[in-house]
C-alpha cells in the first residue's frame, strides 16, 4: 500500500484563480470547489467592492493572494486577514498582475462587464487555462483574446451554459465542421409581450427572471435579449463560426442549453437543469468528468419542452448585436459599452426598459467607428463610449 503525502495531493490539484468571487458565477464556482477539495484549490480570489463576503471567502478558502479593486476598502481587508498567511492587494493593476503568479493553473473569470477583458488577456499571456464566463470579454476583442490564445497555446472553456453546451457537443467532433449553432434562449420575463406592454414595465418586472438566479446585469440583459446578442458575438469567436451560422430560438424550459447542426443534418444537443453549476465544474474539470451531487434532471418533470422563434421587432438588442458582429472592429465594444451604461441607467430609474436598446442604437450611430482597432483603441472607444452614452442619457 503507498500513501501520498499532503505535498503530493496538494501538487495534483488544480489551482485556481477566480476573478470575481463575489458575484454569481464566483460563489457558484466555490460551491463546486467546495464540494471537490481533492481536485481543485483556490489560489487567488477578487471582488470589486464586496470586501465583506471577500473577507469571509478568504478565510474559508485560504488563498494564496486576495484583490480587492476598490482601494478604499483595502484597510478593511487587510485588517481582517492580518492573521492568516494571504497576501492582500488592491486596485484593478493588481487585478491584472496577480494573474503573472507561476502557481495558478486555471484563471475563472467570472467578473461582469468590460472590467474582465485586461485580467484576461494578462492570464493568456502568461499560459493559464481561462475558464470564461465573461462574455464581454470577447464580444469586446475576440479577435485580439483568440489571436493571443492560439499563439500562447493557452485553451478557452466556455462557461456560460450555452456556450459550454456547444462545446460539450463538439467534443469528438473536431474533424466535422459546423454547420450551425442553434443557441437557445429563455425569452427572460417578458416573452410574447409586445413594445406596448415593455413601454411600462419596471425594475423590479425585468428581475424576476422565470428560470435562472443572476446577477442584476446578467438579469435585465436576458429581459432585453441583449444577453443573447453578446452571446452571438461570442459564439462566433469561440467556434470560428460566420453569424449567420448562428440561429438564436427561445426555449422557455432553459432545458436544453444549446445544439449544434452538422453538414449530415445530425443535431446534438446538451441538456440539463438551469444550474450554473454544472458548466463551471465541467470548464474546471475537463476534459474529465468528475462526480458530482448536483441535482439530475428528470423528464417527467418536464414532459413538454418547447421552441420559438424570438422577436426581434420587439427585443431590438438582438438585431442590435447582429448589426455590430456584421459591422466588426469596434462596434461591438461600442455597443457593450453603451449597453453597461444603458442598464446601469435603467436599474437606478433614469430610464425606460425600451430607452435601453435606443440608447444604444445611439451610440452605434454616434460614436467613432475603427475597422482594425488595436487593444488601446478598444480602451479608448470603451471610455469615449460611457462617456458619450452618459451625455446622452441625461438628455433622455
Amino acid at each position: 500500500m503507498s500513501i501520498s503525502n499532503t505535498n503530493d495531493n496538494e501538487s495534483q490539484k488544480k489551482h485556481i484563480a477566480i476573478i470575481g468571487s463575489t458575484g454569481s458565477i464566483g460563489v457558484q464556482a466555490l460551491n463546486v470547489i467546495r464540494r471537490h477539495p481533492d481536485q481543485y484549490s483556490v489560489e487567488v480570489l477578487t471582488a470589486n467592492t464586496n470586501a465583506e463576503l471577500l473577507i469571509a471567502q478568504a478565510i474559508e478558502f485560504q488563498p494564496n493572494t486576495v484583490v480587492i479593486v476598490d482601494k478604499d476598502k483595502y484597510p478593511q481587508v487587510q485588517q481582517a486577514l492580518s492573521e492568516h498567511d494571504i497576501k492582500v492587494f488592491a486596485g484593478e493593476k493588481s487585478l491584472s498582475d496577480v494573474m503573472e503568479m507561476n502557481s495558478i493553473d486555471t484563471v475563472l473569470t467570472a467578473v461582469v462587464g468590460f472590467a474582465g477583458l485586461t485580467p484576461t488577456l494578462r492570464a493568456i499571456e502568461y499560459g493559464k487555462t481561462i475558464a470564461l464566463a465573461n462574455k464581454e470579454t470577447m464580444v469586446v476583442a475576440g479577435e485580439i483574446v483568440t489571436k493571443l490564445a492560439t499563439q500562447k497555446n493557452v485553451p478557452i472553456l466556455p462557461v456560460d451554459s450555452e456556450h459550454s453546451a456547444i462545446f460539450q457537443s463538439i467534443v469528438g467532433e473536431w474533424h466535422n465542421p459546423i454547420e450551425k449553432i442553434l443557441l437557445t434562449a429563455s425569452g427572460g420575463p417578458f416573452f410574447g409581450k409586445d413594445r406596448n406592454f415593455l413601454k411600462t414595465v419596471t425594475v423590479d418586472d425585468a428581475l424576476h427572471h422565470p428560470n435562472w438566479s443572476m446577477g442584476k446585469k446578467i438579469t435585465i440583459d436576458s429581459a432585453t435579449l441583449m444577453n443573447k446578442g453578446l452571446e452571438i458575438i461570442e459564439a462566433k469567436w469561440l467556434f470560428d463560426v460566420a453569424p449567420e451560422q448562428i440561429e438564436v430560438v427561445v426555449h422557455p424550459q432553459s432545458i436544453v442549453h444549446s445544439l449544434v447542426q452538422f453538414r449530415d443534418g445530425s443535431v446534438k444537443a446538451q441538456l440539463g437543469l438551469p444550474n450554473m453549476e454544472l458548466p463551471i465544474h465541467y470548464a474546471l474539470s475537463y476534459p474529465m468528468r468528475h462526480a458530482d451531487s448536483t441535482p439530475r434532471l428528470s423528464f417527467a418533470d418536464y414532459p413538454t419542452l418547447t421552441f420559438a422563434q424570438p422577436d426581434p421587432d420587439t427585443f431590438t438588442c438582438l438585431a442590435l448585436a447582429y448589426q455590430a458582429i456584421e459591422k466588426g472592429g469596434n462596434m461591438p465594444c461600442i455597443m457593450n459599452a453603451a449597453n453597461e451604461i444603458a442598464v446601469s441607467a435603467f436599474l437606478k430609474g433614469q430610464i425606460s426598459f425600451l430607452d435601453i436598446a435606443d440608447t444604444i442604437a445611439a451610440a452605434m450611430a454616434k460614436n467613432t467607428f475603427i475597422a482594425k482597432p488595436s487593444l488601446d483603441d478598444l480602451l479608448q472607444t470603451d471610455k469615449e463610449t460611457r462617456i458619450s452614452t452618459l451625455n446622452n442619457i441625461k438628455t433622455i
